[in-house]
């Protein structure tokens, strides 16, 4: 098969290294592609589009699966803000199409539902109250509330063109993406085995339905939900690939609010005036995060000879926490941000990364590392981003006055 072919005649010190990206919605990937960007110009001999391995789950697998199509860090960058000519512009509005028709579909199950709840309590009132027979009222709730077809069918367009490939089996590199089996709750990685036939937008679906958001993917009679149910990154995938260096980025980071309180950054750290959005997001980041610390440091035991690199933002960057990236401003500062955080996290790593990158034949820069630069977007040859902080500050300041307004 060419695809196979190709993986075995790959050669230079990228073929050494595996990727394992995490998840973190549209916010992630779009971190994600910043942090790339400083990783290809920190890191001599690196070429993020001829490694051996790329691991994804949620938004990961939709990012691994571009950069094994050979779509660069810079490509998708580009995207992000402006339309890349003969691609298929990325709209993040893709992401939060209503599920009409699982709305409607279990809408319809609520007069059926409600009449078998009244006739259950009729019939054994001794043994049922009213509330408990009303729970059966819950199987009309949907599984989801935002429609991830659409997501599918975009992808299905971008792997399409070209040269590129919808088909795992026909990637230049080994392409994995993890998604969690809801009716066993085993991990499945798509790209190995009876799974490579499953199309990659597909699966790349399948790895971002995170139960609530998404409804779960059906392939094969069975249905699959968001990897990071299982694990954070997958990192093991890559290292049982034969990845000698896996280079790991993660997004999913909880925010130290009494840290930002404490620095006069935020007047109010209290997450829960925000509402349940965020504190559902503070309570999954919290839980993600402390999953992956558990696993890295089994690494280092089971795979010895093998380095492990993790890059992901700092805990007191409550900038990033509180961006909505749906803004146009919004998505260009994330990018930016992500970009200049991880070159000050390489600067500030330098002397414990050298050696690391050294013993796979790479370089790191630290010349080019030695100031912060101009940013993402004139590196790219477009304006610079007007700064997460500036974003933020507009939405304070129309929070402060609608709370004068208010009160």
């Amino acid at each position: 098969m060419p695809g196979a072919r190709a993986r075995r005649d790959a050669g230079g010190p990228s073929a050494r290294v595996g990727l394992a990206l995490a998840g973190g919605g549209p916010e992630g990937a779009i971190y994600e592609i910043g942090a790339l960007c400083a990783l290809e110009d920190a890191v001599e001999g690196l070429d993020l589009n001829a490694l051996r391995v790329y691991v994804g789950v949620s938004a990961g697998a939709f990012i691994a699966a571009c950069l094994a199509n050979q779509l660069t860090a810079a490509q998708m960058a580009r995207a992000i803000v402006k339309s890349e000519p003969g691609e298929h512009p990325f709209v993040p509005h893709t992401f939060l199409t209503p599920a009409v028709r699982e709305l409607a579909r279990r809408g319809a199950r609520l007069p059926r539902l409600f009449a078998e709840a009244m006739w259950a309590y009729a019939r054994h009132p001794r043994d049922h109250t009213l509330g408990e027979a009303l729970t059966r009222l819950g199987r009309a709730l949907p599984v989801g509330v935002f429609d991830n077809e659409p997501i599918r069918a975009y992808l299905e367009q971008i792997y399409t063109i070209k040269g590129r490939s919808d088909d795992f089996r026909r990637l230049r590199r080994k392409l994995v993406i993890v998604a969690a089996d809801l009716e066993s709750g085993q991990a499945v990685r798509f790209g190995e085995g009876r799974f490579a036939q499953v199309p990659i937008s597909r699966a790349v679906q399948a790895s971002s339905a995170l139960p609530g958001l998404y409804p779960p993917v059906e392939v094969d009679g069975r249905h699959y939900v968001d990897g990071v149910l299982l694990k954070t990154l997958h990192t093991s995938v890559a290292l049982q690939a034969g990845a000698r260096l896996v280079l790991c980025i993660n997004p999913i980071v909880p925010v130290d609010m009494v840290r930002a309180v404490s620095e006069g950054s935020y007047r109010n750290g209290h997450l829960v005036e925000r509402g349940l959005p965020t504190v559902l997001s503070q309570t999954f980041r919290t839980l993600i995060h402390s999953r992956l610390e558990a696993g890295f440091a089994t690494y280092e035991r089971r795979y010895r000879g093998a380095d492990v690199v993790l890059l992901e933002p700092p805990r007191d960057d409550y900038e990033m926490f509180f961006t909505n990236i749906f803004r146009f401003s919004a998505r260009r500062a994330v990018a930016d941000h992500a970009y200049r955080s991880t070159r000050r996290e390489l600067r500030r790593r330098a002397v414990e990364l050298a050696p690391v990158f050294a013993r796979h034949g790479l370089r790191l820069r630290r010349e080019a590392l030695a100031h912060d630069g101009p940013g993402l977007w004139p590196r790219l040859g477009l304006p610079p981003a007007g700064g997460v902080r500036e974003v933020l500050g507009d939405l304070e300041r129309t929070l402060d006055r609608l709370e004068e307004l208010v009160g």
